[in-house]
């Protein structure tokens, strides 16, 4: 937890521990990536308002070295924090005050996609020349690399097992955000943006296609 305001973190940690979380809160805010890397977090909740820097700042720190997915709890306005959060590499955006209910659904769902591709007997998908390891979220094609955040690895891999064909917007935040608690069409784009500026670096940036009205499709003859 990247978080600075005792009383949250106080109620944060007691409703977290019922469920059986292991809780780190950061202690010296002068070593935040020390302390990130020490723990080996499943999980990192995100406040944007820190004593140093912002989460903004840390979140891009973190997306150098690690995929592991990001909420962001903010009291900040949704737009254009929330668009700003996730084209930064968050995964998810949750507004305060906030249901403590509302917060563990949302981790749930984002801990039980990452376990179940962890557990999927097919740890890489190669499709063409291309390969999507789903445990690392790590695409290579022609002899590129390119890191993907845990939301980018979910809309490439739908990507590459759908090739040629258009995948809703509906579709894609479905299998997104399994609860449904953070679904707009904003937040997709934002993420399918990202992801087309990575797609660049392995040459794929023009075969994903723009179907509007419609979805999106990536295209390999």
């Amino acid at each position: 937890m990247i978080e600075d305001d005792e009383s949250i973190l106080s109620s944060l940690k007691k409703e977290l521990r019922k469920w059986q979380y292991q809780v780190k809160e950061v202690s010296d805010w002068q070593n935040i990536m020390q302390e990130f890397s020490n723990f080996a977090a499943d999980l990192v909740l995100m406040d944007i308002t820190l004593p140093t820097y912002d989460g903004f700042y840390w979140t891009a720190r973190i997306r150098n070295i690690s995929t592991v997915p990001i909420i962001f709890m903010s009291a900040a306005e949704m737009d254009p924090n929330a668009v700003r959060a996730i084209a930064t590499g968050a995964d998810d955006y949750i507004t305060k005050p906030f249901s403590s209910a509302v917060l563990i659904s949302k981790i749930q769902a984002i801990l039980r996609r990452v376990s179940s591709e962890a557990d999927l007997q097919e740890k890489v998908i190669t499709v063409k020349d291309c390969q999507l390891n789903v445990l690392t979220n790590s695409l290579s094609c022609a002899g590129q690399t390119v890191r993907l955040t845990p939301t980018e690895g979910i809309m490439m891999k739908l990507l590459l097992l759908n090739l040629n064909k258009t995948i809703s917007k509906e579709r894609l935040m479905q299998n997104i955000w399994q609860g449904g608690l953070f679904i707009t069409e904003n937040a997709l784009n934002v993420n399918l943006s990202r992801l087309r500026n990575k797609l660049d670096v392995v040459a794929l940036k023009e075969n994903l296609i723009t179907e509007r009205g419609h979805g999106y499709r990536l295209v390999m003859q």
